[in-house]
């Protein structure tokens, strides 16, 4: 009885393989759902289907057209038709031709006019950081141009501008003869003045509200600490504000300067491009759908965003040789400005 019993207790080895191999198959589904399931998996898929989107309606909008905009520059071609392939003639071109090249030149009346909405913007929210009664009007008030479509406002300013209309009147109104103004969009000693202009109206405000938010994030303590050791307005705005928010004037510096590189909307709108006002962009506008040489408008694009990622680098290095000693002091001054702040409190009490 024994031995029956333990042979039917020994199971062949064939059998307890297949109990083995019966056995994997869940216990591996039971695995993988487990892992499917993990929190660390479950982020990763999110992760990856949020990215998925945007990511591909920016290569399919933006990279794409991108590429397809330097294979253009190759060629000879219109919109519609056969391709002819020219090397980089396109390019050369474009610095031969007066009226490709040279209308950069009317991109300097709006570089300075940036210039001079940054030193703008940054007095206004200079002034407008420390508590100004209305200081929040203000802000809105000078905000509000921005928020206005930039063709509405090049509508605005050429009624502005015209002869005999709301310029001219009010100037009449305090004393001056109408025969001795210049036409504002005609005379080409003053109608590039006259549109850069209307860009330092629209952006200003943008560029003023983000130095404000950049300034309140200072430290109002080190104000406290400037003026114990005798610092005037000025040398905390030299040595405390400018060295604390150069990030946001590096960012609106850059903004501000493709922006005058690309500008389109008051020539365009305003005077046509007619009368010497025409900017490389409506030059680029024109060549391509009105000429229909899409190959030269093309490489016209390419250059500027060249100039472009050029000019940015330039920034970049210019404001590192300015705040290099801002970027040292930072480094080895901490400690410095942190006892000034407790010799302030101790003098207060505070500590």
């Amino acid at each position: 009885m024994t031995e029956k019993t333990s042979v039917l207790e020994k199971k062949p080895k064939s059998f307890e393989n297949l109990n083995v191999l019966g056995n994997q198959g869940p216990s591996e589904k039971k695995t993988f759902y487990i892992w499917f399931h993990s929190r660390k998996i479950q982020k990763r898929l999110v992760m990856f289907t949020f990215m998925f989107l945007p990511i591909a309606l920016l290569g399919i909008f933006t990279y794409y057209p991108f590429t397809q905009m330097i294979d253009f520059s190759f060629h000879k071609m219109k919109w519609i038709g056969a391709r002819e392939w020219v090397g980089f003639k396109n390019y050369i071109d474009v610095f031969k031709r007066e009226d490709c090249f040279g209308a950069l030149k009317n991109s300097l009346y709006y570089m300075g006019g940036a210039v001079f909405q940054l030193c703008l913007a940054l007095y206004l929210a200079t002034i407008l950081s420390f508590g100004v009664k209305g200081g929040k009007f203000f802000k809105g008030l000078m905000f509000f141009p921005y928020l206005i479509n930039g063709i509405a406002i090049g509508f605005i300013f050429k009624f502005f501008y015209t002869r005999g209309f709301v310029l001219d009147t009010v100037l009449q109104a305090i004393g001056l003869n109408i025969d001795n103004l210049p036409y504002w969009l005609k005379d080409q000693s003053i109608n590039n003045v006259s549109l850069a202009a209307t860009s330092v109206w629209k952006y200003f405000g943008q560029n003023m509200v983000l130095f404000v938010g950049a300034i309140m994030s200072v430290d109002s303590e080190l104000y406290e600490a400037a003026t114990l050791d005798g610092a005037n307005k000025w040398q905390q705005f030299c040595y405390i504000i400018l060295p604390s928010i150069k990030t946001i004037v590096l960012l609106n510096l850059i903004l501000s300067i493709t922006g005058s590189l690309s500008a389109f909307e008051p020539a365009f709108v305003i005077t046509d491009s007619a009368n010497g006002t025409g900017t490389y962009f409506t030059t680029m506008h024109e060549i391509a759908y009105t000429s229909q040489k899409v190959g030269l408008a093309a490489a016209m694009a390419v250059i500027l965003f060249g100039m472009i990622i050029l000019a940015t680098i330039f920034q970049k290095v210019l404001f590192a040789v300015l705040f290099k000693n801002a970027e040292i002091e930072d480094k080895k001054g901490g400690k410095k400005r942190e006892n000034k702040i407790n010799r302030m409190k101790k003098r207060k009490g505070i500590i």
